[in-house]
């Protein structure tokens, strides 16, 4: 059986670079080795899937459940229909079914990252809930006057995102002002319902996670506690969890795995080596391994191999990661195109980039045109004949031949390929 160990526990997030503040740290330790706690972090259904900016709470709540204490995870029912202020502008509000479907659709995402193997013996279970559940019974005078009395306004304008809205054209509507209250309140609602006494989010959230330490004190007579990650950044300045394609999802129907795998694996060599610690379960003597190695020999792209691996293993499942794997080598010519699924080919030439044709087919050169492989029809010709074409990994020998009926892979597709690198898809229309 799983002892808890606080100092264990801490000490492995801040090795990994997974704190970014803390309350009384001190505290918290002697306040974890005390015996298991129940924990929490909260989800809002703003979308209908996380994405990979939420894959950082997910590391916490595992570390904190390996470390035998007790996960609490809520999907905001109610705080998803209202939306925490942005700085920018203010959140559309959903129709009340439609956030309904997202917090089912979350809530079935979120359960794979807290299932616990058959040999986890003493580990927690994860307890699952709603905060849809006590904020739709709360009636507006029991608002004002239950939970509105203990905030001070001032310190509520003084949260970044707010104090940037009153500053601009845009202002900030009550109904997002309210959001700090509103999830204050889930901390105080989890702390007598479970007895929650830590809670994490992100580094954004400090400002509410101390509003929800502050009214359990206030309400409660009772010390809990919080702490938070930081925040996540490339070294280009980019947004972290954005593709060209846009978001990077964990719903497959949204981000397949391949393109999930692909995002991991072409990283840049020292956003991985930053990323790595934080997102690998790895030991600790391992990951430094992976990272010195990446530094020596970065064309082998160790770091990003294993974050691609270990978090599409994750999120999607051994098979899927095999899958991805293999669509990879098979696209560049290192595995058999006829070994994918349907699915997978689908996925991987749609994240290359497709062209569809229909009617008469195209010959080679023309294809080769098409997919933007090339910019004319010489420069096909040219290519061929410097043997640099291929289709379906087979060199192409001939720029005027038109491919057969045998040709055409699983889901209507034909691969074609530029030197060793470069990949598109042609897909048959109806």
């Amino acid at each position: 059986m799983t002892t808890p160990s606080a100092p264990g526990v801490i000490d492995e997030l801040h090795r990994r670079g997974l704190i970014a503040q803390s309350t009384d740290e001190a505290e918290l330790r002697e306040h974890l080795a005390a015996g298991p706690v129940a924990y929490y972090a909260g989800f809002d259904p703003t979308a209908p899937s996380l994405h990979v900016g939420h894959l950082l709470q997910f590391m916490v709540l595992r570390a904190l459940q390996r470390a035998g204490h007790q996960p609490v995870v809520l999907v905001g029912g109610a705080t998803g229909l209202i939306g925490d202020p942005r700085p920018s502008s203010e959140r559309q509000l959903n129709d009340p079914s439609v956030v309904a479907a997202w917090v089912d659709s979350i809530r079935r995402q979120v359960a794979p990252f807290l299932e616990l193997p058959a040999e986890a013996d003493g580990l927690k279970s994860p307890v699952y809930v709603n905060n849809l559940d006590w904020t739709g019974e709360l009636s507006a005078i029991d608002f004002l006057r239950g939970l509105g009395k203990h905030f001070r306004v001032s310190k509520m304008l003084a949260k970044e995102a707010v104090s940037a809205r009153l500053n601009s054209e845009a202002g900030i509507s009550y109904t997002e002002f309210s959001y700090q209250i509103l999830q204050a309140n889930d901390y105080r609602e989890l702390h007598l319902r479970h007895g929650v006494t830590l809670q994490t989010g992100g580094s954004d959230q400090w400002g509410n996670l101390t509003a929800g330490i502050d009214l359990v004190r206030r309400t409660e007579g009772a010390s809990v506690h919080a702490l938070s990650t930081p925040l996540v950044t490339k070294s280009d300045g980019t947004k972290f969890g954005k593709s060209e394609g846009g978001a990077v999802w964990l719903d497959p129907a949204l981000t397949s795995p391949y393109a999930f795998f692909q995002f991991w694996l072409n990283a840049d060599d020292a956003d991985a080596r930053a990323w790595l610690p934080l997102y690998s379960e790895r030991p600790a003597e391992e990951v430094e391994a992976l990272v010195a190695e990446s530094v020596e020999r970065p064309a082998a792209r160790t770091a990003q191999r294993a974050l691609a691996e270990e978090l599409t293993r994750l999120v999607h499942g051994e098979e899927q990661l095999r899958q991805a794997e293999a669509a990879g080598r098979a696209l560049f010519g290192r595995e058999d195109l006829a070994s994918l699924d349907a699915g997978t080919l689908t996925a991987a030439l749609q994240e290359a980039g497709s062209v569809t044709v229909e009617g008469e087919l195209p010959t080679v050169a023309q294809l080769l045109q098409q997919t933007g492989l090339v910019g004319s029809l010489s420069e096909a010709r040219r290519t061929v004949k410097e043997g640099g074409a291929y289709l379906n990994n087979e060199r192409v020998t001939d720029a005027d031949v038109v491919p057969g009926e045998e040709a055409w892979l699983p889901g209507g597709w034909l691969v074609l390929r530029r030197g060793r690198r470069t990949v598109a898809g042609v897909r048959r229309g109806a």
